[in-house]
């Protein structure tokens, strides 16, 4: 016979106090515990240095934050070019720490870090420019025509043309030009940075890919001697009065008004003459080398 007779109903409220009370096992991992102990012992030190200023808790406290510096500088050292070293940004970083140690008032409830990275960025970048030979403004212009160019490449598919590109700066093109010599002779290499040879596509030294280009060759050298073999015949072309300009001229070094006291003719005349002798010589040469070319 099966028994019809129903368990009694029991409240959510019953079964919750006849709950047993788990009991909790979490313990804190070691870095959280490290971490907290070292932020108590800074509070602890911070509070020391507040009442004796004390130059042991000083120094100290300076030493837990040089962390906060190399990560300031790291950051930035990204942005800069490989000539800057990371240790000159910590070094100046340094420096910035210790003037914002020496101005923090811990009784405006800001944290030290927070007031001090503005102040680690301000002295590394005050002591960059201090050592940038190059103005302002010609840096700021160097990233005017560079965002300008970046623009109208995007703009239209290909690099601008001069007056595009002067006419976005909003300038004539004799300033742009300008602007870039200016430019141009701020930018600096290294030469002991690393780029890729273009024949072998290997990385080595700038220096090593510099040449001498006035560098005295064997073709060079034959080819001044072949072009002075032919200038002693092109002369032997000329006028006597032609001769005798060149001669004075060149070997001698007169002026003209020299030359002219010797020839006993102006120096107007003089410089005709050697207008003239040269323009010959010149046509001979382009002649002559033009054939054998």
């Amino acid at each position: 016979m099966i028994s019809t007779t129903r368990k009694p109903k029991v409240k959510r409220a019953e079964l919750k106090a006849n709950r047993p009370h788990r009991i909790s096992v979490y313990k804190a991992p070691e870095e959280e515990v490290k971490v907290e102990k070292k932020v108590t012992e800074m509070t602890i030190d911070w509070l020391r240095y507040q009442r004796d200023a004390n130059p042991d808790v000083r120094a100290r406290l300076l030493r837990r934050y040089l962390p906060l510096v190399r990560n300031v500088a790291g950051r930035m050292a990204i942005g800069f070019p490989r000539s800057v070293e990371l240790s000159d940004l910590i070094n100046t970083g340094v420096i910035g720490l210790v003037e914002a140690f020496r101005n923090f008032d811990p009784d405006r409830g800001v944290k030290f870090e927070t007031y001090a990275v503005p102040r680690i960025r301000g002295a590394i970048l005050d002591e960059l420019r201090a050592l940038d030979w190059v103005p302002r403004s010609t840096r700021a212009r160097s990233r005017e025509i560079e965002r300008a160019l970046l623009s109208l490449e995007n703009d239209y598919g290909r690099p601008p043309t001069d007056a595009e590109l002067a006419e976005r700066l909003g300038c004539t093109v004799e300033e742009l030009m300008l602007a870039i010599g200016d430019v141009t002779g701020s930018s600096l290499l290294s030469l002991d940075e690393t780029i890729y040879r273009e024949d072998d596509n290997h990385q080595v030294p700038r220096i090593e890919t510099v040449r001498d280009e006035h560098r005295a060759t064997a073709l060079g050298e034959l080819e001044k001697d072949e072009l002075r073999a032919f200038l002693v015949t092109a002369i032997d072309r000329l006028t006597e009065q032609e001769k005798l300009v060149i001669a004075l001229y060149y070997f001698e070094e007169l002026t003209l008004k020299e030359i002219g006291e010797v020839m006993s003719i102006s120096e107007s005349r003089v410089s005709q003459i050697h207008t003239k002798a040269v323009l010959k010589l010149r046509g001979m040469i382009r002649e002559r080398f033009a054939l054998s070319g």
